[in-house]
């Protein structure tokens, strides 16, 4: 994954509360796999009419156009579990969720997939919501940056490291457990050696 150290964006408001999962992502969906292409049922049904023509959202707005930051309500990705809702969001381009609560599942998923969740009190939530111009989200830092303003964000360790570095959850187990695997191949390649591909085996 493509690490997050810090990012300066302007900021994409779908600021209702209970926004689900079926509404980031129509379940009509689920069945499509190429995650390279979901950006494109990113809040379809609020995106597109069934005449195929755009219907008002924030997402169609050209003056949110190459928005990475969303701002939202309480609640936002409960419902379902379907990572697709994930997916989708990256695909369109958003690499950070500002909300003021997440579906637990949900965040779960936006960590898995390099994208950094922040659920600040409502009022930060509001200030947001009123600035027009870009914002920084610096990860390092553990901060949100807009003009002279600064709101501090705090992100378990864990999961800051793992947004800083990248990584998905093979290279999360490669980092944590390195030693110990080491360890057992080592031990398995003494009496196992065909599995390495040991030349004096007969």
């Amino acid at each position: 994954m493509t690490p997050f150290t810090s990012i300066t964006s302007k900021i994409l408001p779908v600021l209702e509360d209970r926004i689900d999962t079926d509404v980031i992502f129509p379940a009509r969906f689920l069945l499509l796999m190429q995650r390279g292409e979901m950006g494109r049922y990113f809040f379809a049904d609020q995106r597109v009419a069934a005449d195929g023509s755009e219907l008002p959202h924030p997402a169609n707005d050209p003056q949110y156009k190459g928005a990475q930051i969303l701002l939202a309500g309480a609640d936002f990705g409960c419902g379902s579990s379907r990572e697709q809702a994930v997916w989708s969001l990256t695909g369109f381009g958003i690499r950070c969720v500002i909300a003021k609560s997440l579906g637990e599942i949900f965040a779960a998923n936006c960590l898995r997939n390099g994208v950094l969740a922040i659920t600040p009190p409502r009022i930060i939530i509001n200030e947001l919501a009123a600035i027009e111009s870009p914002i920084t989200v610096d990860l390092e830092a553990q901060e949100i940056r807009a003009g002279d303003k600064i709101f501090p964000f705090a992100i378990p360790p864990a999961h800051r490291e793992r947004l800083l570095n990248g990584w998905d959850d093979i290279d999360l187990i490669l980092a944590n457990e390195e030693d110990r695997l080491a360890a057992f191949e080592n031990a398995q390649r003494l009496v196992q050696p065909w599995l390495y591909g040991a030349s004096d085996v007969r």
